[in-house]
């Protein structure tokens, strides 16, 4: 195996998305399916696909277009506020957009009158998540105005929670999100087709009852990806946490002290780590680091193994408890949570492989 490379397992996600899909129907609750982590990763996106998403959001145009490149038929929602520098691109490569600023919003409908087309948008509303949108005070003043515009349609209006502050969704910040839904219908004469209040952060509140019902739409990926929800990071039942393993080559075995020797300063990150004293200990190298991957967000998947630290190319491994078993040449698997996730999907240091039904489909890449 070519290391250190992510082993994206897409019947595993296939199998997430299905699960989420089915249990938000049940609550009238339509999921779109979320790449963003995976940098738009066709493969993943056509996974979520055959799970039943109903559409695909990412962050970055880049990864739209890399998926449309990569044969993904599907609605497009771009889940970033949209540059106005690139309101043209966003009308020629999305379906849907989140939109928070009038001067973007005008922009975005004179790029969509030119090309003949009207530009659907979801406008965003700050429930105090302190990310994007409007506060709800300003909301209907501005749908007011944007109503107005020729070349854009006001299709639903939409919060995101947990993701800045940590502010989880609640009865009340739902409730609110669906009286302003209410108002923005009943002042500005609208058909909302839209309330999109949900991320993974949301599915305890869906499955306990206590979701609005007009809330009826969700954004989600760490569920799909991880099969976590995201206030606790608690499994979610029915779903995979392994779709992603990370497999690192054991570069060096030695036994060493578990305490540096000598007058300590810095690292190369500007930090001054603790280290615990165990006596020697059998201390392993691997060829990944944090040029590769967020080390707090990567576990060993052999509960026997502990992660001591890292530098930018590579992880220090204590693999006493394992005695012997552990060589050089031998490749050592973590999971990851979002944060490390990301960063191994971004590396380009990090070889993907992509199986499905257990094989590799292609070659690494």
């Amino acid at each position: 195996m070519n290391t250190p490379c992510l082993r994206i397992d897409l019947d595993k996600i296939e199998h997430n998305s299905r699960t989420l899909v089915e249990l938000c129907g049940r609550y009238g609750v339509t999921l779109t399916g979320v790449t963003k982590a995976c940098c738009g990763d066709p493969d993943v996106a056509l996974a979520m696909l055959r799970g039943g998403v109903a559409s695909i959001a990412d962050s970055r145009l880049e990864n739209i277009q890399r998926l449309r490149a990569g044969g993904v038929e599907a609605s497009f929602l771009l889940l970033r506020l949209p540059p106005l520098s690139a309101v043209a691109q966003v009308v020629a490569s999305v379906d849907v957009s989140l939109n928070s600023e009038l001067q973007v919003l005008e922009a975005l409908s004179a790029a969509a009158s030119r090309r003949g087309v009207r530009h659907d948008v979801i406008v965003m509303v700050d429930l105090g998540d302190l990310r994007e949108g409007l506060w709800p005070d300003d909301l209907v003043p501005f749908v007011q105005r944007a109503v107005k515009l020729e070349g854009v349609r006001i299709v639903g209006i939409g919060a995101n929670l947990a993701c800045f502050s940590g502010v989880r969704p609640d009865e009340r910040n739902m409730k609110r999100l669906v009286g302003l839904a209410a108002a923005l219908e009943q002042t500005c004469e609208l058909k909302l087709k839209w309330i999109s209040g949900m991320n993974s952060s949301g599915l305890e509140l869906m499955a306990s009852g206590r979701m609005p019902k007009r809330v009826n739409h969700a954004r989600m990926g760490e569920a799909i990806l991880l099969g976590r929800e995201t206030t606790q990071r608690r499994p979610w039942p029915d779903t995979y946490q392994d779709a992603f393993v990370l497999h690192a080559e054991v570069l060096e075995v030695k036994n060493k002290p578990s305490l540096p020797v000598g007058e300590r300063s810095e690292d190369a990150y500007g930090k001054r780590p603790s280290f615990e004293n165990r006596g020697d200990i059998r201390r392993a190298l691997l060829n990944v680091g944090r040029e590769d991957v967020d080390i707090e967000g990567t576990r060993p998947i052999d509960s026997r193994l502990r992660v001591l630290g890292a530098s930018s190319g590579y992880f220090a491994v204590d693999v006493s408890a394992a005695g012997d078993e552990i060589r050089v040449g031998d490749c050592v698997a973590f999971s990851l949570n979002y944060g490390a996730l990301v960063a191994a999907m971004t590396s380009e240091y990090v070889k993907k492989v992509v199986l499905r039904g257990g094989v590799p489909i292609e070659g690494q890449r």
